[in-house]
């Protein structure tokens, strides 16, 4: 630790060097920062003493970034850009009640979010910041503290916690079942069949489900689950929708089973997180709630 202090540069340095890297001018960079060009010159070329070699050409009054200090800058701007974060964050919640949430868009929108008010009535302090992630990451390259995950409880690295099974059932527009009568599992294939492509095998498994063998992919794919749904609402097919996501359409009638064959996906949700953040507090509270929500309306 010691070592890496001393290897570690002051932030105005940093700022300096960023600031003149960005703008091609100690001049300019010192205007954006309050400073004389003389400081922003002196803490750059303190910089430079530091690591030991020159960042910068100077051609006058203009400079350019060396070999050296172009690789240099881009890892540093981002640097920047996380403690700037990191305090916007802790100026809105000076507790610390802050948690970077990772989601699914249509679970987020459909499951998730409706849900929310009751957790923020019990926890005012905490503040959820939102990013959509439709596919797994590594928590090491990305300022999240968790994410609700669809697949296996197999994430590396991190812990899962299982929220719901995922049952599944074709569904589509009352206007388009009455036109084509579904008798059997096996008059589905000849239908139009709407695909999610983040469920890219759901018609397949549900097919083998049902004994029936898989049909070569065809049909209109659609990246999110909304959008499927909206799809079958128009009466452009059948879709193999998730019933958690889908229970609203289904109770109002604007889609219903054409065949009611639910089937249960290997698959669930997880809340998954690092095992450094199990203590962090906004993710204690949410993780606990969370995990009831869950435990009440499970498949």
């Amino acid at each position: 630790m010691d070592l890496q202090r001393r290897l570690l540069p002051s932030m105005s340095m940093l700022t300096a060097f960023e600031a003149a890297a960005r703008t091609g001018s100690f001049t300019a960079a010192a205007a954006e920062l309050s400073l004389t060009q003389g400081a922003v010159s002196r803490q750059v070329k303190a910089l430079e003493d530091q690591i030991g070699t020159p960042l910068f050409t100077r051609k006058g009054q203009r400079v350019s970034l060396t070999p050296t200090g172009a690789l240099y800058a881009d890892p540093i701007r981002d640097a920047l850009r996380q403690i700037a974060a990191a305090t916007v964050r802790t100026i809105a919640a000076p507790k610390g009640g802050v948690l970077n949430l990772a989601i699914l868009p249509t679970f987020g929108t459909r499951w998730l979010v409706p849900r929310l008010p009751a957790f923020q009535a019990a926890h005012p302090q905490v503040t959820i910041h939102f990013t959509t992630k439709l596919a797994p990451f590594d928590f090491r390259l990305h300022d999240l503290d968790a994410a609700i995950h669809y697949g296996f409880g197999d994430w590396p690295d991190a812990v899962c916690d299982h929220l719901l099974d995922e049952e599944v059932l074709p569904v589509c527009s009352p206007a388009f079942l009455k036109a084509h009568p579904v008798a059997e599992p096996a008059d589905l294939p000849s239908l139009p069949l709407l695909h999610t492509s983040t469920r890219a095998d759901a018609w397949n498994e549900w097919l083998s489900a049902q004994g029936l063998a898989p049909r070569p992919g065809a049909g209109m794919v659609f990246e999110q689950f909304a959008t499927t749904a909206q799809a079958a609402e128009a009466g452009l097919g059948v879709a193999l929708l998730p019933t958690l996501l889908v229970r609203a359409e289904l109770e109002e009638g604007t889609l219903v089973p054409a065949i009611d064959r639910p089937h249960r996906s290997a698959r669930a949700y997880h809340l998954v997180h690092p095992r450094g953040k199990a203590n962090h507090p906004p993710f204690a509270a949410f993780r606990q709630w969370l995990l009831a929500e869950a435990r009440g309306c499970a498949v």
